[in-house]
């Protein structure tokens, strides 16, 4: 097949989740068929990053990525719009000309809009060209579910009343003409089903990792070392840490004084001085090769309070074999036993007493170290993962699935 992928992100270098997700499957696709890209950036990508993407796809376009300005007249007047108003605010003219030539051309067969929510507004471009399957990659709601239900205060809860009811009226919408979903977790198949009960399910196809590239020695763990390999530039992430580091973090040093912990990622622009300051917390900044850092670990700690997916670095913790103790958000998406291949804990002091037991019982450490391993390689290696979405794939495009229509609102 000729498959014409439109993605929020550059996908390379896959240093977060998104590009992570957007790289391995489209590499997978490219084994056996043409796969040509249009995306956005935050910035212009390196021709050495463009080079390393020639053996996965043909980049026929980046653009800068659409701030959303919640104050412009556009987004204003999205108020009015029947779409969630950042979609119409970060609109981009030059994005739905570039697909609407590809169309044109006659070149693909299929357009894949990798979603990661419908905040990224992909598929709105696919949306507006016909006579072409359409698949929405990765479509997440339980985000906004998230924050429809924890809003406060009449203003608060009418504005995700408003945001709430744009977004469902879109999905429905954009299901109606496309030729099929993908979601990464059953909770996410469960939400999209009560949102769209009279659209076809959608196909899970969870996240997952390069567990070839897991592999090997990246030195022994260190005691009493705990990470946290998310950046804190995202939100969730640290909303998580600003979280731990109150309610968890002082529960573990009374105990073991010595312990540290390892927080990754970019901090330019973070507002660290909102974190609680604890002793042992060492901010890495960017790193190039997560690998290591996690592998000398002897815990990962995932206390996600909040948001949709599922955690890739929960994944590649596990398949470096370093035991993960996660919320009930944090491991959710993953089809592990808690206790047995991770642990999960909710409540700060049972979170805690989780983080403290492996550090100090060799004998459960091996055991959820070695479990979560078999469990990646037996369920979430992305060449498995990759040959289910490329069935899935196959099969919408030889449904069809186009209502013919233009999509335009």
């Amino acid at each position: 097949m000729r498959i014409l992928w439109l993605s929020h992100w550059f996908p390379y270098p896959p240093d977060n989740g998104a590009r992570l997700r957007t790289y391995h499957l489209m590499r997978h696709l490219a084994r056996r068929h043409e796969v040509a890209l249009l995306a956005f950036a935050e910035r212009p990508p390196e021709p050495s990053h463009r080079e390393a993407l020639a053996s996965v796809c043909r980049v026929l376009g980046v653009w800068p990525r659409p701030p959303f300005r919640r104050r412009s007249l556009r987004s204003v007047a999205g108020y009015l719009a029947p779409m969630p108003r950042y979609l119409v605010d970060t609109y981009s003219p030059a994005m739905a000309q570039a697909v609407a030539h590809q169309v044109q051309t006659g070149w693909p067969q299929a357009i894949v809009a990798s979603e990661i929510s419908p905040a990224t507004g992909m598929s709105r471009y696919a949306l507006e060209v016909s006579g072409i399957p359409r698949i929405a990659e990765d479509l997440e709601m339980l985000a906004f579910q998230d924050g429809r239900r924890r809003a406060r205060g009449l203003r608060q809860r009418l504005s995700w009343e408003l945001r709430w009811w744009k977004a469902t009226h879109y999905i429905r919408r954009l299901l109606r003409t496309f030729a099929g979903y993908t979601v990464a977790s059953q909770e996410e198949r469960d939400c999209l089903t009560r949102i769209a009960p009279s659209a076809p399910a959608p196909a899970i196809v969870p996240n997952g990792v390069d567990v070839a590239a897991f592999e090997g020695d990246f030195g022994p763990p260190e005691p009493d070392t705990l990470v946290f390999a998310g950046a804190l530039s995202f939100h969730l992430n640290f909303e998580a840490m600003a979280y731990f580091l109150a309610e968890v973090y002082p529960r573990i040093l009374a105990r073991r004084p010595g312990v540290t912990l390892r927080i990754t990622g970019r901090t330019e622009g973070v507002p660290l001085h909102r974190l609680p300051r604890r002793p042992g917390v060492v901010f890495t900044g960017y790193v190039e090769d997560v690998r290591p850092v996690v592998a000398r670990s002897r815990v990962s700690i995932a206390p996600l309070l909040r948001g949709g997916g599922t955690r890739l670095k929960v994944l590649e913790a596990m398949a470096l074999g370093t035991p993960v103790v996660a919320t009930s958000k944090g491991a959710e998406g993953i089809e592990a036993e808690p206790g047995r291949d991770l642990w999960i804990a909710d409540d700060p002091a049972a979170f805690a007493e989780a983080v403290l037991r492996l550090l100090e019982d060799d004998g459960l450490y091996r055991r959820l170290r070695e479990n979560g391993r078999r469990l990646v390689r037996e369920r979430y290696d992305w060449r498995i993962i990759g040959r289910r979405f490329d069935d899935f794939l196959t099969a919408c495009v030889e449904g069809g699935g186009d209502d013919g229509g233009d999509g335009r609102w």
